[in-house]
Formats: C-alpha cells, structure tokens, sequence
C-alpha cells in the first residue's frame, strides 16, 4: 500500500470519530441539555416544560442580546383615568399575575431591562401613584398596581414603536385633589443661568424659550448641511437677551447650549417654573425644495395632512401614531382658557413676524395651523411653535446662516410676545 493511500485512510478515520464524538456529545451530555433548557427559559417563559416532552434544538443567544430595552417611561394624567406608557426597543411578551402581602397586580416584561434614563424616572418620583415600576433581577421589568389604589385596569400592546399600555381607573378613595394630580417637575440638567428670586406674589411674567432638537438630535437638515438645532439656538439666545431688558419679565431656556432635553422634560420645566408662556423655536422641512415660508403653530387636532406631517418630524413619532387621541389631549392641562390664549398668543406671533420680517425679506405666510407637538401636549400655560423657515428651501437657507436675518427673526417673535403681553396685562 502507498504512502499516499495510507494517509487517507488515517484522515478519513480520524474526521468519522471527531463526527461520532460531536453527535454524542449533542445527544446525551447533560451539558447540552443545560443549553437548551437555558434557552427555553431565556425569554421569560414561566409555564414550564410538561414532563416527558423533549426541549427544542435551538441554539440559545447570548442573555445580553436578548433583552428587550425600555428606553422611556411616560404618564399622561387625563380627568377619569392615568395612563403609563413603557416605550420598547422591540415588542415584548407581556405577562400578568396577581400577588399578596400587599394585594396588588403586577404586569411584567420578562428579559428585559430599563435604560439609564427610564431606571432614574422611576425611582426619582417622576412616576406617580399608583404606578410603581422597578427593574427586578431576573431581569425583567415589572409594573406594580397596588389594588387598593385601584378601581380597574388594562394593559396592551401597540406598535409601530413598540410600547406597552396601561390605563388605570383610580379607586375614589385614591383620587389626588387637583393641587396635586401631577408630580413635581424636576428642572433640565441644562438650564439657563441663575436669575435672582422673585417675590412669593409672582408680580413678573416668566417666559420660556425652548430652541428645539439639540445634542444628538439636529433635527431638519438643509442642502448645504445646516443643522436645525443651531439655527433655533441662535435664535433663542437672541430672543432671550431681548426679553431680558423688558421690566417685570424672567426669561428661562430649556437650553442655552448644544445638549439634549427630551420633549417631556421640556414642557415639565415650564410647568415646574410656573411659565406664563412657552415659545418653542423650530425650522421647517418639505421633500419639495421650493416650499418655503413661516408658520405657527398651537396645540390641536391636525387639519390637514402636512401639518400632521410636521408634528410627526418634530415629535419623532411615526405619521400614523401621531393624531389626537384622548392621551394627547388632558383634561386638567388643556383647559379653554389655555388653548384660547395660545391661538391668541399664535395669531399675534404670526402677525407680528409677517410684518417685521417682510420690511427687509421676502417672507411667504403659512398662517397659523394646529396640530399635535409632543413639546405643547403638557405645557399647563399658553404654548406656541414657531416654524421660521425651510431649513430644506436652498435660498431659506442661505438666509438661516446669516446673523443679520436670524437677529429679524428675534426681533419679529419678540414683538409678538409683546403684544400679547400688552393685551394680556394682569
């Protein structure tokens, strides 16, 4: 036999016993079995294997793949009932039970895990009675509801992004007085620089200016890479040292600089500070280049199809979960009062802006529409947006570099709060 034929022969051998090996090694080690057990089990399944039946050939990835992340946790509080939102990164298996010691019934998400941000609302006392939500070291996030706090309760699913609802109908005897149905705003972890207190009577008029996006939001580009998040900066900050000098006015920012606010904490800054008006400064976008133009905005039910477009933009939501349901609009926040106020304070922005920017540009009038921001949803006190220009239009552009115009723009929003403030003296 020939040396070559001889090495063959002993490949061929050796490759057959590493194959019977591995199949033994898969079919009967107790350790394999523990891999697949531990797959079972990984997705927070608690019903158990029935006895006799053989666990599933499926190779198990790795626990800290397969948690699902809740990224933010919400609550909108409406006039009959209070509803917390768990924002997913996925959709999740929803599980329920009810516990003793004390009564309550206790909705999880098994394998999963809060971020930072959403563990730091539920433990700082942003999330109010009767929701309690903790991260458990299974892991898995669970939602307590203490029955005695309770008349009823429902949870579900929605996606499109993924979240998980739950509506909960307060027990009488658990019901907040209206002083104290919202918890205690905290302030930004940005806020402008300190102001000197003011008397306990409130004999001023505190305004804040929220400059949207910023940090890793740059919200709208434009074709020449402009940023939105810079231009409403710029804007805001002109706009604040021209509120500064009026008498008798505070002026607070939701940012003086490129960091990041999310919209809640923005209009709980506003509420926390008592504001009496709230300006949020955006820049406009259109897949059409042409489109140019200023509009603003005050909080409502959308009436056409692109002013729900750009609240979809602003709020980051999708187009389809972006109309007016009753979570959008609470009762016990927007009262007739506030929302007459803001389409009054909307209409005299708008008048004031078409008026002085047009003395030295072109300007098109868009009017003042409604639509559903996030950042107005919550603010207790008369809120607008004002969207300056088409960031997306080449020659609006252009403009939105140049000092000179975004010091117009200052000027004409600082007019129109003026007016309103004129109008609406105490």
């Amino acid at each position: 036999m020939s040396t070559r034929v001889r090495q063959r022969i002993a490949f061929l051998s050796s490759t057959v016993f590493f194959i019977c090996a591995f199949v033994l090694i898969a079919t009967d080690s107790p350790s394999g079995q523990s891999v697949y057990a531990a797959s079972s089990t990984s997705r927070g399944d608690h019903r158990g294997i029935p006895s006799g039946s053989k666990p599933a050939r499926v190779k198990a990835a790795p626990a800290s793949l397969a948690l699902v992340t809740v990224h933010d946790v919400r609550v909108a509080a409406g006039p009959d009932k209070t509803r917390l939102v768990l924002d997913l990164d996925r959709h999740a298996k929803v599980i329920e039970r009810r516990a003793h010691n004390p009564s309550r019934i206790v909705i999880a998400l098994p394998n999963a895990s809060m971020s930072r941000s959403a563990q730091i609302k539920a433990s700082n006392g942003t999330i109010p009675p009767p929701f309690v939500v903790k991260q458990t070291k299974t892991p898995a996030v669970a939602v307590s509801l203490p029955l005695a706090a309770i008349r009823t309760y429902k949870q579900f699913t929605l996606s499109d992004p993924p979240r998980l609802v739950i509506d909960v109908i307060p027990s009488s005897k658990s019901r907040p007085s209206s002083s104290s149905e919202a918890p205690k705003a905290r302030s930004l972890s940005a806020p402008s620089p300190i102001q000197p207190a003011m008397p306990p009577d409130k004999g001023y008029q505190t305004i804040v200016i929220d400059p949207g996006h910023g940090g890793r939001d740059p919200g709208a580009r434009g074709p020449r890479r402009t940023v939105e998040k810079d231009i409403t900066l710029k804007v805001g900050l002109k706009l604040r040292e021209l509120l500064r000098k009026q008498p008798g006015v505070r002026v607070l920012m939701t940012r003086d600089r490129d960091v990041f606010v999310d919209l809640e904490n923005r209009a709980n800054f506003a509420n926390s500070n008592e504001a009496d008006l709230f300006v949020s400064i955006h820049v406009n976008s259109h897949p059409s280049r042409s489109i140019k133009g200023l509009e603003i905005y005050h909080f409502g039910e959308a009436k056409d199809q692109r002013a729900l477009e750009v609240a979809a933009r602003e709020n980051g939501t999708p187009l389809n979960s972006t109309g007016v349901g009753w979570e959008y609009l609470v009762a016990d926040l927007l009262t007739t009062k506030k929302i007459e106020a803001s389409l009054e304070l909307a209409w005299t922005t708008r008048e004031a802006m078409v008026t002085h920017i047009n003395k030295r540009y072109a300007i098109k009038d868009h009017g003042v529409k409604t639509a559903p921001f996030y950042v107005l949803r919550f603010t207790s006190m008369p809120s607008i947006l004002a969207e300056i220009a088409y960031i997306s239009n080449p020659t609006e552009e252009k403009l939105l570099r140049k000092p000179a115009f975004t010091q117009t723009v200052a000027q004409s929003l600082f007019k129109g709060i003026n007016s309103f403030l004129a109008n609406n003296k105490r």
